[in-house]
């Protein structure tokens, strides 16, 4: 959970970064997550999180290419970094197949056009052949709003112990 902990820390400092960067104090562009105009926005990236997950369990990978960024960057629980090329290939190729992969509650932080989710999960999965039963892992995500639609750009799993 530390490295968890460590990678929300992360993305909050380059959230405050960017908007220091950019001429404003961070608590004007943060926006509760479920309150009013706020709600609509973190079910939207609720959504998008629960059809990104569904498409990568069914192995649509034409869905899930539109739903990462192209910088798009996992961190997987070995602590190894995958890119969006190499984790979409290996969904197609069955080198990665997720056989269970279900979200508990999602929980969304705001920030302008760029949005933190959290979240623990059960996921079964098989990868180069190697079969990891069901097990609970914490995800964070960060999501970018771009050309009008969201997309994961960073993507950190870690096993709960």
């Amino acid at each position: 959970m530390i490295r968890s902990g460590r990678v929300q820390a992360a993305a909050l400092g380059a959230l405050v970064a960017i908007g220091a960067a950019c001429g404003r104090p961070a608590r004007s562009w943060v926006r509760s997550a479920d309150v009013g105009e706020g709600r609509a926005e973190a079910d939207s990236l609720r959504a998008t999180e629960r059809a990104r997950v569904h498409a990568l369990v069914t192995g649509d990978v034409a869905r899930a290419r539109h739903l990462h960024a192209d910088d798009f960057q996992l961190i997987n629980p070995l602590g190894g970094v995958v890119s969006k090329d190499q984790y979409l290939g290996g969904i197609a190729s069955g080198q990665i197949d997720y056989l269970f992969w279900q979200p508990d509650s999602i929980a969304v932080r705001l920030y302008g056009d760029a949005a933190v989710i959290r979240y623990q999960s059960q996921l079964e999965i098989v990868v180069q052949g190697r079969h990891i039963p069901r097990q609970r892992y914490w995800h964070t995500d960060l999501y970018e709003r771009r050309d009008g639609r969201w997309q994961v750009v960073w993507s950190h799993a870690t096993g709960v112990q």
